[in-house]
């Protein structure tokens, strides 16, 4: 799989900053979050977050631009510390997050094209296990890349 013609993938920096913070708060809205005020909060805080963790080296990106220039699509990777496991044999669990692609681009290849990349990178990089929550317009993409349901429970407190 590539690209369609006129799109061009590369690996984001700190500069694309409010782009990543953009595309969560989209993701976010797209799944059924309607709460302005919450999302506004949460994109505060994930701003906060992820330019020390890219300052870290802890989250790394990747954009796909369209041949005008904007941003059609994104995927973050987020570079965990883990302690060993019987699941793996690494130090750092790779986390695909804020998988997202714009209304207009969706349909495309490019969400799959960037998980190609990602993944690659996580091979080529030592991560051997990589996990993912997926929303359901997400969940067949990650299904036909070979992600399993797995027994995670969550509670909120």
């Amino acid at each position: 799989m590539s690209l369609p013609e006129g799109f061009s993938l590369r690996q984001a920096s700190t500069a694309d900053l409010d782009t990543l913070v953009l595309h969560r708060r989209a993701m976010f809205h797209d799944m059924g979050y309607a709460d302005a005020a919450a999302l506004d909060s949460m994109s505060a805080k994930f701003r906060r977050w992820l330019l020390e963790r890219m300052d870290s080296g802890d989250y790394l990106a990747w954009l796909v631009s369209a041949s005008d220039g904007s941003v059609a699509a994104g995927a973050g990777l987020w570079l965990m510390d883990w302690p060993p496991h019987m699941i793996g044999t690494g130090t750092r669990r790779g986390n695909i997050l804020n998988v997202y692609t714009a209304e207009p681009y969706r349909r495309l290849g490019l969400a799959r094209e960037l998980m190609t990349v990602v993944l690659a990178w996580c091979r080529d990089n030592g991560i051997d296990t990589v996990i993912l929550h997926a929303s359901p317009s997400g969940r067949h993409l990650y299904e036909c890349l070979g992600f399993q349901a797995t027994n995670e429970m969550r509670i909120s407190l």
